[in-house]
């Protein structure tokens, strides 16, 4: 396969390095407790060779690239009827049984759109073990206080704990990206649902942030303006200042109001 070139329109970077995917492997686990383990964007295998391993019965991998997909099929006979030739944004998860765990080295331009998909299915989705861009897997893993708390941050940590494992330097793919990566891992809370109206704790994180250098009085002012709440003193913080669960507070002050 190697006279394949890689398709940079799909964020193809390939991990190398043995022991670096030994690594991964050994923080996915066991797999047995899950009754549906998906990875997304196998390549050419690399880390689902050791997956197989498990010999887990609803063990799927999610490729969009057909020449993958094909030599998938013809490297590992255990994948044959496991293999999901579509991008995971559009695949439809009804085959996903609860509970799950999502897992790979995500294609870096999708990856944060994979997180929220895995949130919209945390019915079914228990965990989650993927390399993001280390950038990108700072943000999602960051408490509050951090400078790289953000949107993805609040809404990925509603519902999930988040855990950065570490670091992967580039002269571990082929060819080697430009940016350092990172291995996280979510694990679902207990609640599957918000103490709040959640379309609108969204809507409240996402204008919070829009303007992150202003106090949440003025980056709020739309949903404040003319109430008493606005005198309050979490007012006069900025978003990143606030923990996850004062934007559930927030949210039910400013909907109460």
């Amino acid at each position: 396969m190697s006279n394949l070139h890689l398709k940079k329109s799909l964020g193809q970077h390939f991990l190398k390095d043995e022991a670096v995917l030994q690594k991964i492997a050994d923080a996915i686990g066991e797999m047995s407790r899950f009754k549906t383990v998906v990875e997304i964007g196998p390549g050419m295998g690399a880390l689902t060779k050791y997956l197989l391993k498990q010999k887990h019965d609803n063990f799927f991998v999610v490729e969009l690239d057909d020449r993958w997909a094909e030599h998938l099929s013809k490297a590992h006979p255990a994948l044959r009827g496991k293999i999901i030739h579509e991008d995971f944004l559009q695949t439809d998860l009804n085959f996903l049984q609860s509970p799950s765990h999502i897992v790979g080295n995500f294609p870096y331009n999708i990856s944060s759109q994979i997180v929220f998909r895995i949130i919209d299915e945390r019915e079914k989705v228990e965990m989650m073990t993927g390399m993001f861009q280390k950038e990108v897997a700072l943000r999602i893993a960051a408490k509050h206080g951090s400078k790289d708390y953000g949107v993805t941050s609040v809404l990925t940590q509603a519902y999930y704990d988040c855990h950065y494992l570490f670091d992967v330097t580039p002269d571990c793919f082929d060819p080697p990206p430009k940016v350092m990566s990172g291995i996280i891992q979510l694990k679902r809370k207990e609640r599957k649902t918000l103490n709040c109206d959640e379309v609108l704790f969204k809507k409240i994180v996402k204008a919070a942030f829009n303007q992150r250098r202003k106090t949440m009085r003025n980056s709020l002012k739309d949903y404040t303006a003319g109430k008493e709440i606005a005198a309050l003193d979490i007012f006069n913080l900025r978003p990143e200042q606030i923990s996850v669960e004062q934007f559930m507070e927030l949210t039910n002050l400013i909907q109460q109001s």
